[in-house]
């Protein structure tokens, strides 16, 4: 059992790593490709909008395909992509190429989290989902700053590394992973698509999934050019981001260390609304501080909050349909992705027609503003269940500790 909860724990750490990458390579990369600033978030985008729009389909069409070979087959093409990016010779080559990395890694990582109940005993599954995720928060506390150091003897050579690691993890599915079949023939897409209409037509719902899409987008915009401000405010080069960027990963990973016991002591709705309330303030006041260190404290906090939040906020999601989870985690990836797509190019905009990292900042401070009131006045994380969503077959509840 401990090999298979190792090899889901790497394979979302390499998913992670390969998502934050571009990042902190983002002033290096611009200078190679001859681009200006407002258009370099592309390379980060591009990634993000591959993986958005084919979550939509991936997680519930793969539910009639052996989940093996989906995994196996995505670590393949993900491996393969990602290595190429290093070859890349131009920018729109580069975006290409992060754009087939982003599709690969939208059919490989749904299949952690279904796989996970299909080999794992019962008793250990919800400890593995931890483990899985907590290698999604480490990429960001070890994997980006890593590859950061890497790009220090050249930019492709994270990029290689990690299409090498890849094909590593890749290899140890084909020969250890079992096999699991579909329960059922495979679904039609009309099928497939159908599986959102109970989501669509919840009140409910559709306010939870505005709010996180706001939640994201505030959050994307704001990572999308840190490591482009940190060079310009701070002149660091790419290997001081990446340790920079070390804080905000390890933030992260305390966060969802913590996460269940901040949910217990405050309950879900009370400790959402004190962490973005906090992140409000922190998103406005992180432009204006004069000295890397404090600024590196503020990311870190911020970070910390996010780690909270997430498992909280899931939760909340999960529980609005108990016989969609598989769908709602997909619309869910599909949205963070959607989000941080928008996010990248709002940010180059708002950085060069602007003036800098503030507006930024006020973006991001209005978004979880907006994000907090919309899942407040959308009851999602409590309340009582509306009789239009019961009717729509939907489990309201409000989402307990143990689910984060």
């Amino acid at each position: 059992m401990f090999k298979f909860t190792s090899l889901f724990f790497l394979v979302m750490f390499m998913i992670g790593t390969d998502t934050f990458l571009i990042s902190p390579l983002l002033p290096t990369l611009q200078a190679e490709f001859g681009v200006r600033t407002d258009d370099a978030g592309w390379m980060l985008a591009a990634y993000t909008l591959g993986s958005a729009v084919f979550a939509l389909i991936a997680g519930p069409l793969s539910d009639g395909w052996n989940r093996r070979t989906v995994m196996l087959c995505g670590l393949v093409a993900f491996s393969l992509s990602t290595a190429l990016c290093g070859f890349a010779d131009s920018f729109w080559t580069m975006c290409l190429l992060r754009f087939a990395a982003g599709v690969s890694a939208a059919f490989t990582a749904p299949q952690v989290w279904a796989a996970i109940p299909a080999v794992m005993p019962a008793h250990r599954i919800a400890k593995t989902m931890g483990v899985a995720y907590a290698g999604l928060a480490a990429s960001q506390a070890l994997g980006v700053p890593i590859g950061s150091w890497l790009a220090a003897g050249g930019w492709s050579v994270p990029f290689w590394t990690i299409g090498a690691a890849s094909l590593l993890l890749a290899v140890f599915v084909y020969r250890h992973l079992p096999g699991m079949p579909p329960a059922a023939d495979a679904r039609t897409l009309g099928l497939i698509f159908r599986r959102y209409v109970p989501l669509i037509r919840s009140v409910r719902a559709r306010a939870g999934f505005l709010a996180y899409l706001l939640l994201h987008l505030g959050g994307g915009t704001a990572f999308a050019f840190a490591g482009k401000w940190m060079s310009d405010r701070f002149g660091l080069p790419v290997g001081q981001i990446g340790t920079a960027m070390l804080f905000l990963g390890l933030g992260n990973l305390l966060g969802s260390m913590v996460s269940a016991y901040a949910s217990r002591r405050l309950g879900p709705s009370r400790a959402v609304c004190a962490g973005m309330a906090l992140l409000v303030v922190l998103y406005t006041i992180l432009p204006r501080l004069p000295h890397l260190a404090v600024a590196t404290a503020c990311y870190f906090v911020i970070f910390t909050i996010l780690g909270i939040l997430f498992p909280i906020i899931m939760g909340a999601l999960t529980s609005l349909n108990a016989t969609l989870r598989g769908t709602i985690s997909s619309l869910a990836n599909a949205t963070m992705n959607g989000a941080n797509t928008l996010g990248a190019w709002i940010a180059g905009l708002l950085y060069v027609q602007l003036g800098g990292y503030a507006p930024i900042g006020v973006f991001a401070s209005v978004c979880l503003a907006l994000s907090l009131a919309t899942f407040l006045l959308g009851g999602v994380l409590g309340g009582r269940t509306k009789s239009s969503d019961r009717h729509n077959g939907s489990v309201t509840r409000p989402a307990s500790s143990s689910e984060s």
